[in-house]
């Protein structure tokens, strides 16, 4: 035991050791990383701040206090004698007499004059031991030729391609080396120059031109390669970044070393080659346009938000043109002539762009726009400072500032605004990255970025909260963990082929089972999926519910108008013999009575127990659906008409067998049933209105049932009704509607008088009369019963106009006007149009309405009688009486005659209490001063009745019957229509005893 506990005290004491040595490895390490941790920060410091700083200090200190390795001295201006107007036909010895007389000057200008200057200058000894040299700086020289004796031969000539003799090129111009002189000595010279030139001449000892001559190469090698280093970069930059204004910054620059190069005299090389000479007019005039455009076209991109701000658009509108004035010059013109173009080109654009500048300026406070306007001033600076150098001999303003270190400064400031620009646009950037984040970090849509494997590879809060992600570092998590591996195939190959990929999934079940409906929006970009995913359950549920309930009805289950008539439409589509269809329609009959004594809530119970009882009763092959408060319709698929009725008759004993038990009351209903047989050439809203008629036909003969198989002769009459409609609806006049004319017979005088009423009538594709009723009723419910109405009543009044010599016995023709077309202002316009136009026929014309529709709008029908009356016509009430509430409104309404009700006249013989209203009415219409009209006289008991009681005219089968128009010409009186002889001699008494015991003031007579 001891050597045990002696072995483990060893190992312990080892282990302990060992943990000690990490320990301190661990702690040397971390002092390590401490000082290179320090060390790098202090690199850094140095790098950016004291290397910089010290650049700048030496760089200062050496130009204030070092001089320059190319500063010269000795240089002398000379005075010469100048001409330009010397004939052509002088020589150099004629030529020096004409100078001779010439003032001394230290500048010529040429006024852009191309023709040949001499002049002549006397040269003093610039020092001893030294070469005296001539510089003729002029960049505009195009050729010299010298002379030391004017009648000896030239010391040397030059052009810009060749030199001979003792002329050189230098700079920009020409240099004569005179050797060493001990004497002042007289050359006499011609010179050819080029554009604005200005003729100087300069003296210079030789080493001290040499001097010269370095610092205008070094000048010029400044110019072109920092300019040259700075567009390239600008250009690399602009192809990174797909900058396209950087691009046309970098060709600014370009342009900007050109015209400086121009200025220095240096433009007739490019790259350390030489531009032919013969190009080098064209290659300036292209150099000065381009330059323009290429200004113009920075300085619009540049500011183009700020233009727009500032208005002013004609002043751009200017710059625009006037670069095309100057391209055009450029391609035009000799350069003498392109030259004054340019300036004047070059005025205008620099005041209009100083100014928009100056207005940018002050309106945005933009800081581009100090850098740019920095950059313009340096240039007119230094083309000022030229001007004034060149003008007064000032050659130290023209040191300091000349057109080299004008371009390099301008290009900074130019460079310095786009950088500003690019500044303030990275600026927006990040500001708008920042919104970008903060947007996709608290939108409620979730927002997620997918690798091609399905790992997410980021996602917003609304997602993780969606997907009940954790929000655990370094944990991937997979698009399948939640939806699936074949969701995600399925995301994956509709991202890769579509441009934008939209989908509804369903996520995995969750722990509590539970799962959602997400809506997910997706492209695939630069290899990944970029989407969004919206929780779309709620709205799913929605929808499911909405698309229920557009074809279910809420209230009992069954289905709505839509969707039973969607069952129908499908039903009649795979109609066949081997599949034969019917179609029922049902009607509670007391379901009315049941919400008017007990209120909606007993009848909606009703309704969903009936409905109960249906569906108990219909296999899966039929479908039943609630088109109305009381009403449905059952779809029989793959059923025979016999089969149809059998279930038909099974709803209907259902439906009325067992009392409807709600709360502690039972009420009993009573339903009716119309079965029909479909057919393939039915339409779906022409099965359902036959199939409601059959319906109707069972409730009004109390038959419960009522089967149309196919061929009956209501679907017959139905097709015609059909056919009608449509006529009516593509404004034809249907060639089945005829009229027909009943006669209505005056009580006083039977023989002398032919009044009657105009009947609609039909025919059926059988040329069987349609009852009026039937067409009248398919018409008002179509909506087309105003045009049958102004169909008769034009068509009664054309005939009227046609026969008007033949109606000599005729006071009055009754026309019907339905309750529909009188509530149609359109209606009224046009019939009062028509009657307008027929004034001969108004005046017999007797407008029936309905008391119902009469009372509707009491102050509207009194404006329509009253229209009527003014044209001449009359207005009888309709059916009257059978309201039972019109006696009051009578006296309202100045009607010219009352239509008793049939109902009453027909059985007024067999039951006292109708002949007592008949008498009423006929003794009301007595004391207003209104002819009554007795309808459904069909026997001679009641004939005798209403003439015992006074009516003044009676219509009805006992007098005739409807008659044709021309029957109705062939007649003499109404009495002519009457067969019966006996009844004749009746008609002839009643007459004869009826005038002494009524008399009338009636307006029909």
């Amino acid at each position: 035991m001891a050597g045990e506990l002696g072995n483990e005290r060893d190992d312990y004491s080892r282990n302990s050791i060992d943990f000690a040595d990490e320990l301190a490895e661990l702690s040397g390490s971390r002092r390590r990383w401490r000082v290179s941790a320090r060390l790098d920060e202090l690199f850094r410091t140095i790098s950016l701040y004291a290397v910089p700083a010290a650049i700048m200090l030496l760089s200062g200190l050496v130009l204030m206090f070092q001089e320059s390795q190319y500063a010269v001295r000795g240089e002398t201006s000379l005075t010469f004698q100048a001409k330009g107007d010397v004939p052509a036909t002088f020589g150099p010895p004629m030529v020096q007499g004409v100078l001779e007389r010439a003032p001394a000057v230290r500048q010529f200008s040429t006024h852009l004059s191309e023709a040949p200057v001499w002049f002549r200058v006397t040269v003093p000894p610039v020092g001893a031991a030294q070469h005296t040299v001539i510089e003729f700086p002029s960049r505009h020289a195009q050729t010299l030729i010298c002379w030391r004796n004017p009648d000896a031969p030239a010391i040397g000539r030059a052009d810009r391609s060749a030199v001979r003799g003792a002329i050189r090129m230098s700079k920009a111009g020409f240099a004569i080396d005179l050797g060493q002189l001990v004497a002042p000595v007289t050359l006499l010279c011609e010179g050819t120059f080029s554009g604005p030139a200005h003729l100087t001449l300069v003296a210079w000892p030789a080493s001290e031109l040499n001097v010269s001559e370095r610092e205008f190469h070094r000048s010029n090698g400044l110019l072109e390669g920092g300019l040259l280093t700075l567009s390239a970069f600008v250009l690399v930059t602009a192809i990174i970044n797909k900058e396209w204004l950087y691009v046309l910054f970098a060709a600014w620059l370009i342009g900007n070393l050109r015209l400086a190069a121009n200025s220095l005299g240096a433009d007739t090389q490019w790259l350390e080659r030489a531009i032919p000479t013969d190009l080098d007019a064209l290659v300036r005039k292209a150099t000065f346009a381009i330059y323009y455009v290429l200004t113009y076209s920075l300085f619009t991109q540049l500011f183009k938000r700020e233009l727009r701000r500032i208005g002013w658009r004609w002043m751009v509108m200017v710059l625009q043109w006037a670069g095309v004035v100057l391209c055009c010059a450029a391609i035009a013109l000799p350069y003498a002539h392109f030259i004054p173009v340019l300036w004047v080109v070059a005025a205008l654009g620099i005041a209009i762009v100083l100014m928009l500048l100056t207005r940018i300026l002050v309106l945005t406070r933009s800081r581009v726009a100090m850098w740019y306007s920095a950059s313009l001033s340096i240039v007119l600076f230094a083309t000022f400072s030229e001007v004034i150098a060149a003008a007064f001999n000032a050659r130290a303003l023209a040191t300091a500032f000349n057109s080299v270190t004008a371009a390099l400064f301008s290009s900074l400031m130019a460079a310095l605004a786009i950088a500003e620009q690019m500044r303030a646009e990275h600026q927006g950037k990040l500001e708008a990255q920042t919104e970008l984040r903060n947007a996709y970090d608290v939108t409620p849509v979730g927002l997620f970025t997918l690798d091609d494997q399905g790992i997410f590879v980021r996602g917003n809060a609304a997602l993780h909260t969606m997907l009940g992600i954790p929000n655990t570092e370094g944990r991937t998590f997979r698009w399948d963990q939640f939806f699936g591996q074949s969701t995600w195939r399925m995301l994956l190959d509709v991202a890769q082929h579509s441009e934008e990929s939209e989908l509804e999934i369903l996520s995995l079940p969750r722990d509590d089972g539970r799962t959602s409906r997400y809506l997910v929006k997706a492209i695939f970009s630069a290899g990944r999926i970029e989407g969004s995913l919206q929780d779309i359950t709620e709205r799913a549920r929605t929808m499911e519910q909405l698309r229920y309930l557009a074809e279910n009805d809420p209230l009992t289950g069954v289905s709505n108008r839509r969707g039973i008539e969607k069952a129908l439409a499908e039903a009649i589509r795979t109609l066949s013999d081997a599949r034969p269809a019917a179609l029922a329609y049902l009607d509670l009959d007391r379901f009315k009575l049941v919400n008017d004594l007990f209120g909606h809530a007993a009848g909606d119970e009703v309704l969903r127990q009936a409905c109960d009882r249906m569906r108990a009763r219909l296999s899966t092959d039929q479908s039943v659906g609630r088109t109305g408060g009381d009403e449905f319709i059952v779809v029989f698929r793959d059923a025979t008409i016999k089969e149809a009725a059998a279930v038909a008759r099974r709803l209907v004993d259902a439906i009325c067998g067992e009392p409807y038990q709600i709360g502690e009351r039972a009420f009993q209903v009573r339903a009716s049933a119309g079965v029909i047989e479909l057919t393939t050439d039915m339409r779906v809203p022409d099965a359902i209105s036959s199939a409601d008629r059959a319906c109707r036909e069972a409730k009004k003969s109390r038959r419960e049932l009522v089967v149309y198989e196919r061929g009956a002769a209501a679907f017959r009459e139905r097709l015609a009704e059909l056919r009608l409609i449509d006529a009516l609806d593509a404004g034809l006049t249907p060639n089945t509607l005829f009229l027909e004319m009943q006669p209505i017979m005056e009580m006083a005088s039977p023989g002398e008088s032919l009044n009657f009423e105009v009947l609609l009538r039909m025919r059926d594709s059988d040329g069987n009369i349609v009852p009026a009723s039937r067409v009248i009723s398919a018409a008002e419910e179509n909506g087309s019963i105003g045009m049958i109405d102004k169909w008769v009543l034009t068509n009664t009044l054309a005939w009227i106009d046609l026969n008007r010599d033949r109606l000599a016995k005729t006071r009055f023709v009754c026309v019907n006007l339905s309750g529909a077309s009188l509530n149609d202002e359109h209606f009224i316009r046009d019939i009062f149009t028509t009657l307008a136009a027929h004034e001969r026929a108004v005046g017999l014309l007797c407008i029936e309405i309905t008391e119902t529709v009469a009372l509707h709008d009491l102050d509207n029908t009194r404006r329509f009688v009253d229209r009527i009356h003014q044209l001449g016509g009359r207005i009888a009430l309709d059916d009257f009486g059978a309201g039972f509430s019109s006696f009051s409104y009578l006296k309202d309404l100045a009607v010219d005659a009352i239509k008793i009700d049939g109902a009453f006249v027909k059985s007024m013989a067999a039951h006292p209490a109708n002949l007592a209203i008949v008498e009423a009415i006929v003794a009301l219409a007595k004391n207003l001063g209104i002819r009554s009209v007795a309808e459904w006289v069909e026997d001679t008991a009641t004939l005798e009745a209403l003439s015992e009681l006074g009516v003044d005219y009676v219509q009805g089968f006992l007098i005739a019957r409807p008659q044709t128009p021309e029957a109705i010409l062939a007649a003499d009186s109404a009495v002519s229509f009457v067969r019966d002889p006996q009844l004749a001699s009746l008609l002839l008494e009643l007459g004869d005893a009826y005038y002494p015991r009524h008399r009338s003031n009636s307006a029909l007579h």
